[in-house]
């Protein structure tokens, strides 16, 4: 299992920096990981009761909390911050980052979401 050697949050781009000690790095927006959240309100119990999270395109993270050594809870500004998020499935969100975000943009189109908030 790879660990993280370095977390850093670019508030201004909304990306997390993931170094681990592999040599891997990963470039996570914060979009990504919200909507990918390991949460069981966001993955449920099982893959056929996967959510779909839309509008979501302006998300950002207000705060990373180690949990023990081997991962972190990450607190989004739209006060969802229940998933953990350990260093082995950050390395996989890196890994298949362009897979599951082609599957997220298709899973939205298909429903005829968007990753745009409602208007107000």
């Amino acid at each position: 299992m790879p660990i993280a050697t370095e977390l850093r949050f670019d508030r201004a781009a909304r990306v997390l920096h993931v170094a681990f000690d592999d040599a891997s790095r990963f470039d996570l927006p914060a979009e990504y990981l919200r909507v990918e959240s390991p949460s069981a309100e966001v993955q449920g119990h099982g893959p056929d009761q996967r959510t779909i999270v839309p509008g979501r395109r302006h998300v950002s993270i207000t705060a990373i909390e180690p949990v023990g050594n081997y991962a972190v809870r990450l607190t989004f500004d739209d006060l969802h911050d229940t998933g953990i998020y350990s260093w082995d499935y950050l390395h996989e969100l890196g890994r298949e980052q362009d897979e599951r975000w082609t599957r997220y943009l298709n899973e939205l189109a298909a429903r005829g979401l968007s990753r745009d908030p409602p208007p107000r």
